[in-house]
């Protein structure tokens, strides 16, 4: 029985969450009946496969094309989408052994151009993230799988290489969707990013098709007129802005009208609310798993290494590499000032980099008090010193110099003034750059800003998993999944981190059924990246705030998968 469990649990929330999707649908009509919609996100999407960036601006925008079989409604549920159910053991789709997991797909659907959707398509998916030479940036997705077959057209098995007690890696949620196998077949492997056009303007089975694409600056979309329901989407058309600030697209929704949705505003509390009383639009908020957080780089990224080897475990970090000195990194840091500037009820100061599911979250309050006195001991006791008092530290002839990468944005830089200070009082030198989020998210190879890359000392920034389940995103810190010049710089293990230990928990979670078992392994996972070896130094356990105009209805803040989720359930509400 334990080795059912957490899929009992899945099931358990199905019809709650069919039923949240139910009363989202729009009243009905023909399709495109409500003209044009506007959405705003101050972080341009830079490609429109989810296989190839780890950025959520560009996994979100995919989003309206591209989908995957099933989906997490608003409280976390698992919820059919390209499949009649859900499959469990109850039902049989999930083999008593959890060796295995079989998607029945719904008879009749078509891709956007008009050609049958099948089975085939979602195994090329799983071989195209799979392939060695891919660089796929979702590949933890597929942790444990062995094969994935074709049983007939609308049949698909996952097989995996043990007992897998959480199936739901594959083709569940907005990181995992299905890629037509005509349009992609020429572009497997390492001609992945080759393929533009098809990268840029997927064809998808979503509620709308690309028309237009600009890198970085806007897409234009329009109905897909072969999606499986009639009277959707209510909207005709989709111009997509991206760029820009988060302050700028707040007003876009709140104060003129421009636009009807704008995406993660990520402003201070006052701000937003004096938006608010423009009485246009109205800002949204929900919790869920995203988390800000200081990323250490453990591998050099000195510009006088060649390229190809620069942040490359070849090299490691001159100081970064010991555990003392990230710890004093952090315990200089005061989270509680960091709430009260960037988010204030809107965020929840985090020593955790899963801070939620509460069953998965770690009791790990460690870091909640600044202590300066202690860093700099810290400091003294690794032997850093400041031996020609120009107030920087330095030992071996290396002095403390901290690039501090971000991408642009007002709270993201307040708070990069603030931690450059207290970095400073503990005899570090620090300097500032912040970089646009199109470009440090975009996952560009031939960028030297992408936070995959990682051209910097730490870097600063936040993102979170779909579903209610760590295991994939806490899998993402095994040693294959470093970014680095062989597979493109894909990968989530920007810190380069490898440890055989942490190796063996992502092994043993993904052999646990036991949901108490589950919460514990994925709490020493949490604990070895954050507390233990300061890796990973979480700050803001932030809500998700975003907006949408007062005349759209049919919106749902959705944490736990893409935010524009349902937006074939979109309309306008009539003035």
């Amino acid at each position: 029985m334990k080795l059912k469990t957490i899929l009992m649990g899945a099931a358990a929330t199905l019809a709650f969450g069919q039923m949240a999707q139910a009363q989202t649908e729009n009243p009905g009509g023909e399709r495109g009946r409500d003209g044009a919609l506007g959405i705003i996100y101050w972080q341009a999407p830079s490609i429109l496969n989810a296989y190839l960036s780890g950025g959520t601006k560009d996994i979100e925008a995919a989003s309206l094309v591209s989908e995957p079989l099933g989906r997490y409604d608003e409280t976390g549920a698992p919820v059919p989408w390209l499949v009649d159910e859900i499959p469990t053991v109850e039902n049989g789709g999930v083999a008593e052994d959890l060796t295995s997991i079989t998607w029945k797909l719904t008879e009749g659907l078509l891709w956007s151009d008009g050609t049958p959707f099948t089975a085939n398509d979602v195994k090329f998916t799983a071989d195209y993230c799979m392939d060695p030479e891919g660089g796929c940036a979702q590949l933890a997705k597929f942790e444990n799988v062995e094969s994935v077959e074709v049983i007939d057209d609308l049949t698909v098995r996952v097989n995996f290489a043990g007992p897998t007690p959480n199936p739901y890696g594959p083709f569940m949620g907005n990181q995992s969707p299905i890629i037509q196998a005509a349009q992609f077949a020429e572009c497997t492997g390492a001609r992945a990013p080759e393929c533009t056009d098809a990268n840029f303007m997927p064809i998808g089975t979503g509620p709308f098709v690309v028309t237009d694409f600009r890198t970085n600056d806007v897409i234009q979309l329009e109905a897909n007129p072969n999606y499986r329901d009639p009277s959707k989407p209510a909207f005709a058309t989709v111009t997509f802005k991206g760029g820009g600030d988060a302050e700028a697209a707040g007003r876009a929704v709140m104060q003129t009208g421009e636009y009807d949705y704008a995406w993660n505003l990520q402003l201070a509390p006052d701000v937003i609310a004096a938006m608010a009383e423009g009485g246009v639009g109205t800002p949204i908020t929900a919790f869920g798993t995203l988390v800000e957080r200081i990323e250490m780089n453990l591998t050099n990224p000195s510009p006088d290494l060649p390229e190809g080897e620069r942040s490359t475990p070849a090299h490691p970090h001159p100081y970064l590499t010991d555990a003392r000195v990230r710890e004093a990194m952090s315990i200089a840091i005061d989270r509680n000032l960091l709430v009260e500037v960037g988010y204030g009820e809107a965020g929840r100061a985090t020593c955790n980099l899963v801070p939620a599911p509460e069953m998965f979250a770690s009791d790990n309050t460690g870091c909640l008090t600044q202590d300066l006195e202690r860093a700099n001991a810290l400091l003294d006791e690794a032997g850093w010193t400041d031996t020609n008092g120009n107030g920087v530290r330095d030992k071996d002839g290396i002095e403390m110099n901290v690039m501090f990468l971000s991408s642009t944005n007002a709270v993201r830089q307040d708070f990069q003034a603030l931690i450059k200070d207290w970095w400073e009082q503990i005899g570090m030198a620090v300097e500032l750059r912040n970089v646009d989020g199109s470009v440090f998210f975009g996952g560009d190879p031939g960028s030297p800003d992408t936070f995959q890359k990682f051209y910097a000392d730490v870097e600063m920034y936040a993102n979170n998993f779909d579903g209610t389940d760590p295991q994939a995103y806490l899998a993402a810190y095994t040693c294959d999944k470093i970014p680095g010049p062989d597979n493109g710089w894909q990968g989530e293990n920007i810190n380069r981190f490898c440890d055989p230990a942490y190796e063996a928990l992502v092994a043993e979670l993904g052999a646990t059924a036991d949901l108490a078992e589950r919460g514990r392994i994925a709490k020493l996972m949490n604990d070895a990246v954050t507390k233990d070896s300061n890796v990973i130094v979480p700050l803001v356990d932030r809500g998700r705030v975003s907006a949408h105009a007062n005349t759209l209805g049919g919106v749902i803040l959705n944490t736990w998968d893409s935010e524009l989720w349902n937006a074939a359930d979109w309309y306008r509400i009539a003035e």
